[in-house]
């Protein structure tokens, strides 16, 4: 059956990817961006909507236009996410809370406001994208592990107050994959990471893409609650 999918930060790396992959499966896509609507979101027939994830208001607009366009979201990929890097006694109180309220307070928002519908459907998935930093930590990103951290316990939470209107809700943490941040980093550094993953390579975005569209499947109608790694073996806990 074809659904109605929503990826926030879908216009770049993983959500883009992930938007790709759904729209080629013969599903309905929008993707929330924030500037400029890259070419590929355009090519691929996804439907752009302007959307910060910090502003309820915004949050609440970009529904109504989905809902207007595609219909209920029956499918929520929650992926937008920003960076503040920097090591702790140099990082600001804004550089703290500007992730958290973007990648862990954003995805609140927009689960909150996508669960409506889907509840009254008794059907639904939401699959909030974390990080392998979520789950071990990382050296001047302690804002944003921290926020990736939270989605764990927030996935959860919402796993169990929906589970009986047949909703699931999973977490993603993808390791090292190569999106064009980590492609701008020099050769060598790209190399360290690779070498750091027992599978001995970068992870590319549609693999997590992949992972991803199986939650989102009647297939994975039994699996709720879940934090699935992408990361190639790095972190096995």
């Amino acid at each position: 059956m074809n659904r109605v999918v929503l990826v926030t930060g879908g216009n770049r790396g993983i959500g883009l990817a992930c938007a790709t992959s759904f729209a080629e499966d013969g599903h309905k896509v929008a993707v929330t961006c924030r500037g400029q609507v890259p070419e590929d979101v355009t090519a691929a027939g996804l439907l752009p909507v302007s959307c910060d994830v910090t502003d309820a208001g915004e949050v609440e607009a970009a529904f109504l236009e989905i809902e207007e366009s595609l219909g209920p979201v029956e499918v929520l990929i929650a992926n937008a996410g920003i960076t503040r890097d920097g090591l702790i006694l140099r990082m600001s109180d804004e550089d703290f809370t500007d992730v958290i309220d973007t990648n862990l307070i954003g995805s609140f928002r927009v689960a909150r406001r996508a669960v409506k519908s889907m509840m009254r459907a008794r059907w639904g998935r939401i699959i909030f994208i974390s990080s392998i930093a979520g789950r071990i930590g990382q050296t001047g990103q302690a804002n944003y592990s921290a926020s990736k951290a939270g989605l764990v316990g927030l996935g959860r939470s919402l796993a169990k107050e929906f589970a009986s209107r047949g909703v699931t809700v999973n977490i993603v943490a993808p390791g090292p994959i190569l999106t064009d941040m980590l492609a701008s980093l020099p050769e060598e550094q790209q190399a360290a990471y690779a070498e750091a993953v027992p599978l001995g390579r970068l992870g590319r975005p549609e693999e997590v893409a992949d992972v991803v569209s199986f939650l989102a499947s009647d297939s994975a109608a039994y699996v709720t609650g879940a934090v699935v790694p992408v990361d190639g073996g790095i972190f096995m806990g």
